[in-house]
């Protein structure tokens, strides 16, 4: 670990690389001998941290990443990072010059992208995207025209052909048959693409649900996501995500102890009120760290010693309250777990997420850069160093 700042740090990001490569482990099984993993590592890699989990990963032999934006990529290969970088965003053209300079495999958003790309001269190698119904990016996977004229302009090397199944997580019925069809859209194009004489490259369609919740599928690639950091976008958990291993814990340090009377207040607008004689822990991170502030007063909670305790009034920018009347051991140092396991308790991303009103991906993604990451393995002090 390059940063070693999280030893004096008021608040920061643990990384269980274990659980990490388990979970990828488990991923490349569900995916089946031919198809490999391609680890999605957008957004400092879901809060995690891109270099850290891209360099593990690497070690246990991925070969391929998938990234949101051309800085990320270029992050990544300045941290070393080798094997294939595919950005699936969308890249201006006049950015072109980056993406071979960083090595960078590039998505094609539309034609009109395609024909901007080309036009610079450049070889580049690219990805299509093809619309099968999510109707975010790519070229509309009945167009085999539009298919054709992409494919024939120069400069453009043909890596890879793919799409997104954006309805994969529902249980629905109506939604299954919807995946259903995406993926005999995509594979339609395929077949014609591959009869037309046009080599698709490397295919790949499936993302974390689609890996996790589908058979096997005639890809080179499957797009691993939110399920490679061990949890689900959304509780409850489906069985196919049950052996799936939790990667970050996000942890603080109490600072300071406070006892309040009976009907004293506490915090910004002196939200909280005291019913009774309480004694208050303030724990060193807040909404200027990715949390939302609506936590605190959406029944959201810490664990200190192996124990749940409630937070208390208006979240800070910086700090939150605690309310620790019922845990009179609770000392000035004592590391406090947002996220993550303490003894035998557990606050999971997934939980956390639900009292914010949103996903794990956004909890997760929030995370703000301004925490250090701690790998496995290094001991964590009880106390301010």
């Amino acid at each position: 670990m390059e940063d070693q700042t999280w030893k004096t740090s008021r608040a920061w990001r643990e990384l269980d690389l274990d659980a990490l490569r388990h979970n990828a482990r488990l991923l490349e099984e569900k995916l089946g001998a031919d198809c490999r993993l391609m680890a999605v590592v957008k957004a400092d890699a879901y809060g995690h941290g891109a270099v850290p989990v891209a360099r593990a990963l690497a070690e246990q032999g991925v070969t391929a990443f998938a990234v949101a934006c051309l800085a990320e990529g270029a992050a990544l290969r300045r941290a070393g990072v080798e094997g294939t970088i595919l950005v699936l965003g969308y890249t201006p053209p006049e950015e072109g010059a980056e993406l071979v300079r960083w090595r960078l495999h590039q998505a094609v958003a539309d034609e009109a992208h395609a024909a901007a790309l080309s036009a610079l001269g450049l070889s580049l190698p690219v990805h299509l995207a093809l619309d099968t119904g999510m109707h975010r990016l790519g070229i509309p996977w009945e167009d085999r025209e539009a298919v054709r004229r992409v494919c024939r302009l120069p400069g453009l090397r043909l890596e890879g052909t793919f799409s997104h199944l954006c309805a994969a997580d529902s249980p629905a019925a109506e939604d299954r048959a919807f995946t259903r069809g995406q993926l005999e859209r995509f594979y339609s194009t395929v077949a014609w693409m591959e009869a037309a004489g046009i080599s698709p490259g490397a295919i790949h369609i499936q993302a974390s649900y689609g890996i996790l919740q589908l058979p096997p599928q005639p890809c080179a690639y499957g797009r691993a996501g939110i399920a490679l950091y061990g949890v689900a976008s959304t509780p409850p958990r489906a069985e196919e995500w049950r052996d799936l291993r939790p990667v970050l814990s996000l942890r603080a340090r109490v600072a300071a102890l406070r006892t309040l009377e009976a009907g004293e207040g506490a915090g910004y607008g002196l939200a909280f009120r005291c019913g009774r004689t309480t004694r208050l822990a303030v724990v060193t991170v807040g909404y200027g760290d990715g949390l939302f502030r609506t936590l605190s007063q959406n029944g959201g909670q810490v664990l200190l010693r192996g124990r749940r305790c409630p937070m208390v009034g208006r979240m800070c920018m910086d700090q939150l309250l605690v309310d620790v009347t019922d845990l009179p051991e609770a000392a000035v140092g004592d590391v406090a777990t947002l996220i993550g396991s303490d003894g035998g308790a557990e606050l999971s991303a997934e939980e956390v997420a639900a009292r914010c009103g949103t996903i794990t991906n956004e909890l997760l993604t929030r995370l703000a850069g301004r925490l250090p990451v701690l790998e496995t393995g290094q001991k964590v002090n009880s106390q301010w160093s």
